[in-house]
């Protein structure tokens, strides 16, 4: 089996995607060569610019129906800059910067339960195993009314999110009520619930499976150690599935790591950005998990950021076969960037591309069996959001199928291990996070 990498080739950078971490680049900025860093006249700040800044901040502070904090003020600014520039640019205070370390661990603090919106209401879509919202009986499809007393009925996802996950030991009260039943008050204490990251079952034919729900700082070597047990076991794999459906991404070493697995050599990704400080090289080391066995990725709509830098890597370099939709097309890096009151800035500082020097922004990775799956979540992709960043040079359509990698990738039997296991179309077993 290869061994995981513990050295990178970077210039002393922490990539994390989704969010994102850059531990090193504020160091790294200060090296940046001064005509690289050198602005357009025309965009510098005036004296006048300044002025009016202060003109609607002093107007609002005075003059609002209500008293306002001039620190939220200042705060709120900040926010709209940042929100201004795309989609994933954002103001971090100091919890939610701390929180990062928590992410990147692959836990959170909360109670257990994940939300989705059906039918104008805020539903439990999802219950961990062993969390507090299992032990108090919360099942998938209750209905949260409130959050400490607070309705959330008619509030956006998000901040129904923000109150229920909170420090760990903490309570919270939700309203939870079952379909045909009265609603019911719940109190919960907050715990760190770890994320699941990967899941495996036997398929027909002599196959695995792997779900990947998100990438985390175990997810690779807990993939090596789950290959490795498969093969103590005197169990010799005919191919393998990796499922990234609904995969939004998460710490991109990992997604790195499981490519450099699977390939002999090559680039897996580099990143481009305005400062050369930004531009990374990674390239995998001789070896591979599972030498000469076809590897399928499943990917739809959601199958982000991470995994589409997984999917690209494997697929530029023929080694597996990607099945199921176009992917979201979330190529850009965001760095978070530490500020002095303890909390941050997740600043988009970079793009991504393939080995063959494909965007992944806006673009999206185009599966080589286009497979419309049946239950595949609704809503956009990168291209639909207000403000995204547009499709950088390098992108291209559909990878051509030729004679290799026919070859290579018996469709017939390919498709046949996934139909009968339920996967083209979507069975719920086989999503399960």
């Amino acid at each position: 089996m290869k061994r995981l990498r513990t050295a990178w080739r970077r210039t002393g950078l922490l990539l994390v995607l989704l969010p994102a971490l850059h531990s090193g680049l504020a160091a790294a900025q200060a090296d940046t060569d001064p005509a690289q860093a050198a602005v357009d006249p025309e965009t510098l700040i005036t004296l006048e610019d300044l002025r009016t800044f202060s003109d609607v901040f002093n107007q609002v502070r005075r003059n609002f129906v209500d008293t306002v904090d001039e620190r939220d003020l200042i705060r709120a600014a900040i926010r709209g800059m940042l929100a201004e520039l795309d989609p994933h640019s954002a103001y971090l205070a100091a919890d939610q910067y701390r929180d990062l370390d928590d992410v990147s661990r692959g836990r959170y603090g909360g109670v257990g339960i994940r939300l989705a919106t059906r039918d104008g209401k805020i539903r439990v879509d999802a219950v961990i195993t062993d969390s507090p919202a299992d032990r108090a009986g919360i099942d998938p499809g209750d209905v949260i009314r409130a959050v400490d007393g607070v309705a959330v009925a008619d509030g956006p996802l998000s901040e129904a999110l923000e109150k229920i996950d909170g420090e760990p030991g903490s309570q919270v009260v939700l309203r939870v009520q079952r379909p045909g039943q009265a609603p019911r008050d719940v109190t919960l204490e907050r715990e760190f619930i770890k994320l699941p990251t990967l899941s495996y079952r036997s398929l027909d034919r002599g196959w695995g499976y792997f779900r990947i729900g998100q990438f985390h700082q175990d997810s690779a070597t807990d993939l090596a150690a789950a290959l490795e047990s498969i093969r103590a076991d005197g169990i010799e794999l005919a191919g393998l599935v990796i499922d990234l459906r609904g995969n939004p991404g998460g710490v991109l070493q990992p997604a790195v790591a499981i490519a450099d697995g699977f390939l002999d050599g090559g680039r897996i990704v580099s990143t481009r950005g305005r400062s050369p400080t930004i531009a990374l090289e990674f390239d995998a080391e001789p070896g591979q998990w599972l030498p000469d066995r076809p590897l399928v990725l499943l990917v739809d709509r959601t199958s982000a950021s991470a995994s589409e830098v997984l999917a690209a890597a494997l697929q530029d370099h023929h080694r597996a076969l990607i099945v199921g939709e176009r992917t979201f097309g979330k190529g850009s890096v965001q760095s978070v960037l530490p500020l002095r009151n303890g909390g941050g800035i997740k600043l988009t500082t970079a793009y991504y591309y393939s080995p063959n020097g494909r965007s992944i922004q806006a673009e999206g990775i185009v599966p080589d069996v286009a497979v419309e799956l049946n239950d595949a979540p609704t809503g956009g992709r990168e291209a639909d959001l207000a403000g995204h960043l547009p499709a950088q040079a390098g992108a291209t359509d559909a990878i051509v199928h030729d004679a290799t990698l026919e070859a290579r990738f018996p469709l017939d039997e390919i498709m046949a291990v996934l139909d009968s296991a339920g996967l083209l179309a979507g069975e719920e077993a086989a999503r399960d996070d």
